[in-house]
Formats: structure tokens, C-alpha cells, sequence
């Protein structure tokens, strides 16, 4: 791709100058299919802590606050529903290294952030990639182990 003098928010786009069309995240779960845009935010890279138990009072920033003392802390998320705005009592917190991930999972779970101590795991967003799913099926196929 061939860099004119563009705008840096310009859409990106092919040789022939067509805008390339913006990646779609699909997911699949309970047997469903559907495209999450939200995926869009977050660095693919990544290494993403669930954060559960969270209060109504926790948001994005005193989410973030908690992490921040990590270096490679990249984004924090409070889950919220679109009607009402309130949290669903979950987010997620992103790192650009694996050892800041291990050192917030032990450090983290269990302290408080807001007036709950906050429960951790692991993120399971990419086994939920429609991607992923279906390359798991297609080796379990060839090993026999799906019918």
C-alpha cells in the first residue's frame, strides 16, 4: 500500500484506492454466531484479565486506576448495558506483557477496586473467535474426535 500525503485518521486502502472494509469479529457461543464490534478496541496481541464482581460504582478510569502501577497496563473495560448505562458487574483489563498478566492476576485478585473485592480469571475471548472455533472442529475432525 502506497502512503500519500493523507490525513492519519484517513481510512486505510488498497492499491487501486478502495477503502478496505474494517475487519469483522465474529463470535460463537451457546451454539449462536454473532459479530461483536467492540473487539475493534482492544490491541489483538494482548494478554486480557476478566474482572469480575465488579460494583455499580466501578468505572473505566477506577478500573484502569487499579492496574495502571503495571507498565505495560494498556486498557481497562467495565462491561455496561446499553439501556441503562449500569455495569453488568464485569470487565476486562489488557497488557502488552505477559509477565505484567501473571504478576496482576496474583497481585490483584481478591483486592478491593470500588467497594467489592474484584475476582479474576483469565479471559476466554479468543476461544470464543468463530476462527479459532472452527480450526479446533477441523483438528479434532482429522483426529477423529468430532463427529
Amino acid at each position: 500500500m502506497e502512503k500519500k500525503n493523507e490525513h492519519p485518521s484517513a481510512p486505510m486502502r488498497h492499491r487501486d484506492s478502495r477503502p478496505l472494509k474494517p475487519k469483522k469479529y465474529l463470535r460463537a457461543g451457546g451454539g449462536q454466531v454473532w459479530e461483536d464490534s467492540s473487539l475493534a478496541e482492544w490491541d489483538k496481541n494482548d494478554f486480557r484479565i476478566f474482572c469480575g464482581d465488579l460494583g455499580n460504582e466501578v468505572s473505566d478510569e477506577l478500573l484502569a486506576k487499579a492496574f495502571r502501577k503495571y507498565p505495560s497496563f494498556r486498557k481497562a473495560k467495565v462491561v455496561r448495558d446499553s439501556r441503562s448505562n449500569k455495569s453488568k458487574g464485569y470487565g476486562f483489563v489488557s497488557f502488552g506483557e505477559s509477565d505484567d498478566y501473571v504478576r496482576a492476576m496474583r497481585e490483584m485478585d481478591g483486592k478491593y477496586v470500588g467497594n467489592r473485592p474484584i475476582k479474576l480469571r483469565k479471559s476466554n475471548w479468543k476461544d470464543r473467535n468463530l476462527e479459532v472455533v472452527k480450526k479446533k472442529q477441523k483438528q479434532k475432525a482429522k483426529l477423529g474426535l468430532w463427529s
